[in-house]
C-alpha cells in the first residue's frame, strides 16, 4: 500500500496541476475502498454481538453512504492539500536542480553539468573548447559590464549555432565547451568553423560601444572507449596551440604536430626568436 501511494505521489508527476487533482481523486477512492473493506469485516461481528441499532443490511448501506460522503470528501480534500504541498516541493526541487546545473550569467549549463554530459557521451561526437581572445583587455578597456555583455552574446551565438543534439556550456570565465553530435566529422568541423567566423565577423553592442571580438577553439574527437579526461586534455591542448598560432582560429587535435612545427616556424618564432610561449606549445606536443 505504501509503495502504491508513493507511486501516485511521484514528484515528477505532481509538477503538473492536473496530476494533483488526479492524485487527490485516487486517494479519495482509496479511502472509500478501505472504509468499505473495514465495514465488511466489522459489521457482521457487531451484528452477531447485537450492537447494531438497525439490521445488518441497513447498517452496511448507511456506512457505505457515509464512507462516500464523509470519508471520500475529507480524504480527497486532505489529499488535495497534500498534493499541492508536494507540488510546491517538486517545483522547488526542480528549480534548485536547474540552478545547480546552470551558469547564472549566460543561462548555459555550468561545468558540473557539462562534465556529466561529457561522461554520458558514447561516441561519434566532437568536444570543442572555445575561449574569447584577449578577454581581459575587453574588461580593462570597456569595463566588466561590457565583458558580461560579451559573455551573454557569445552564449547566444553558440546556442543558436548548434542543434538540440549538441550540448553547450560555459566552463568558467570566458571559456565555453560544446559537445557536437549527430553529424559526420567534416560537417562538425564546418559548423565549428562557421561559428568562429560569425563571431569574428560582427560586433557586440554594449553600453554604447561596438565591441569586436574573436574566439579560438580546440577540438578533440569522442570515440567509443576513449577516456573522457584524455579527450578534454587534447581539446585543451589544441586550444592552447590555437592561441599560440595567433588566435581567431580553430585547431583540431590531429593538426597539433603540423601546426606546432610548421605554423610556429611560419610565424617567425623558430630558433633564437622563439618566445617562451612557443617553447611551451612545442613542448606540449613533444617537439
Amino acid at each position: 500500500m505504501r509503495n502504491w501511494i508513493s507511486l501516485q505521489a511521484d514528484f515528477g508527476d505532481l509538477q503538473y496541476r492536473k496530476n494533483v487533482y488526479v492524485f487527490a481523486l485516487k486517494m479519495a477512492f482509496l479511502a472509500v475502498i478501505l472504509s468499505g473493506v473495514i465495514i465488511a469485516l466489522t459489521m457482521p461481528s457487531l451484528d452477531l454481538l447485537g450492537l447494531l441499532p438497525v439490521t445488518l443490511a441497513h447498517a452496511i448501506g448507511f456506512s457505505a453512504i457515509f464512507s462516500w460522503l464523509i470519508g471520500g470528501t475529507v480524504s480527497g480534500m486532505l489529499s488535495l492539500f497534500a498534493g499541492f504541498a508536494m507540488r510546491d516541493l517538486a517545483l522547488s526541487r526542480a528549480e534548485f536542480e536547474k540552478l545547480s546545473r546552470t551558469d547564472t550569467l549566460s543561462g548555459l549549463l555550468n561545468r558540473r553539468a557539462f562534465t556529466e554530459a561529457l561522461e554520458n557521451t558514447d561516441g561519434n561526437a566532437s568536444l570543442v573548447i572555445f575561449d574569447v581572445d584577449r578577454f581581459k583587455a575587453i574588461n580593462d578597456r570597456f569595463g566588466h559590464g561590457c565583458g558580461d555583455a560579451v559573455i551573454v552574446a557569445v552564449s547566444a551565438m553558440l546556442t543558436s549555432a548548434f542543434n538540440e543534439m549538441s550540448v553547450v556550456a560555459r566552463l568558467g570565465g570566458e571559456e565555453f565547451g560544446v559537445i557536437v553530435s549527430g553529424e559526420p566529422l567534416e560537417a562538425r568541423m564546418e559548423r565549428i568553423e562557421s561559428v568562429r567566423c560569425r563571431i569574428a565577423g560582427g560586433a557586440i553592442r554594449a553600453e554604447g560601444h561596438d565591441i569586436r571580438i574573436t574566439v579560438s577553439g580546440g577540438v578533440a574527437d569522442l570515440v567509443a572507449g576513449r577516456n573522457k579526461q584524455a579527450v578534454y586534455a587534447s581539446a585543451d591542448r589544441a586550444l592552447y596551440l590555437a592561441k599560440a598560432l595567433g588566435r581567431n582560429r580553430v585547431v583540431h587535435e590531429r593538426e597539433g604536430l603540423h601546426h606546432a612545427w610548421h605554423g610556429l616556424v611560419d610565424n617567425g618564432v623558430d630558433g633564437e626568436n622563439r618566445g617562451p610561449e612557443s617553447d611551451n606549445v612545442m613542448q606540449a606536443y613533444g617537439i
